[in-house]
């Protein structure tokens, strides 16, 4: 193992180590502005947060939810680039040594050119990719680079995903596995509900030694302590974007992502 994927495995066995699941953070690169955003996501580390998702906005973006979608419509209409993702991946990870992971769908990285793309995520200290919509029977170009590079290759496994289909992906995936706890897009959610923590149950029983994280509508610390129960990791994007599209400016908006970020992490360790 090398590169920075294995402090991202570090990360998250020390979370485990400490008897709690790990807080991963979504944030999309240029929102609101591409300095704005970097600043935000070390305001979500220092608040807390043990891994960072840095999403690459995209102007159809399937799996997101309207909260998601409206930042992202504020990084494109900013001009926000692959280089300004980037940048934001490294400057993230230089400030506070931590992992940072790009979460992007698979169009841009194949028009961009796979090489490319991971030897730039690589060079600019990133510890991985989630690629929500690339099948594992035709992930081998990805992953080859991937490996090469030191890169985890983060694969998303839902409520649909079949026994079968499970354990393809759990023998190709790296880092950790992507469970979304319900079926739909993001967002924020009354409850998690029981789909999670049954996915999470027949994702382990295909024997993987991967951390399971659960992502997909956790918005608050009770939540984040319902979801570490079960799950290795718990993966809020929504809330901390609303925090930020909600917040007068920009500086109250980092401030309000450091605050959830501290209260999340109180729940992951189950004291909400």
């Amino acid at each position: 193992m090398s590169g920075n994927i294995r402090l991202l495995s570090d990360t998250l066995a020390a979370a485990k180590d400490e008897g709690r699941a790990a807080l991963i953070a979504y944030l999309p690169a240029g929102f609101p502005t591409v300095d704005g955003g970097i600043t935000a996501i070390k305001a979500v580390f220092d608040g807390g947060a043990d891994v960072v998702e840095v999403g690459l906005p995209h102007s159809d973006p399937v799996l997101d939810g309207p909260v998601i979608q409206t930042a992202d419509d504020i990084a494109l209409r900013g001009g926000v680039r692959i280089a300004d993702v980037m940048r934001t991946v490294r400057e993230s990870f230089e400030a506070t040594g931590k992992p940072v992971l790009v979460m992007t769908y698979w169009n841009p990285v194949d028009r961009y050119g796979v090489e490319r793309f991971t030897a730039e995520l690589a060079e600019a200290g990133g510890a991985g990719c989630i690629l929500p919509d690339l099948p594992v029977q035709e992930s081998a170009l990805w992953r080859e680079h991937a490996e090469k590079h030191g890169l985890a290759t983060v694969f998303v496994v839902a409520p649909s995903s079949r026994d079968e289909r499970l354990a393809t992906i759990t023998r190709a995936g790296s880092g950790f596995l992507y469970a979304a706890s319900l079926m739909g897009v993001t967002g924020t959610r009354e409850s998690v509900g029981t789909q999670a923590r049954n996915l999470v149950e027949r994702t382990r029983a295909t024997g993987t030694a991967l951390p399971v994280c659960v992502g997909l509508g956790v918005s608050d610390p009770r939540q984040a302590a319902e979801v570490a129960g079960f799950a290795d990791g718990v993966i809020v994007g929504s809330a901390f974007v609303k925090r930020m599209l909600d917040a007068p400016d920009e500086a109250a908006g980092v401030e309000a992502v450091r605050e959830l970020a501290g209260e999340l992490a109180k729940g992951v360790r189950g004291r909400a």
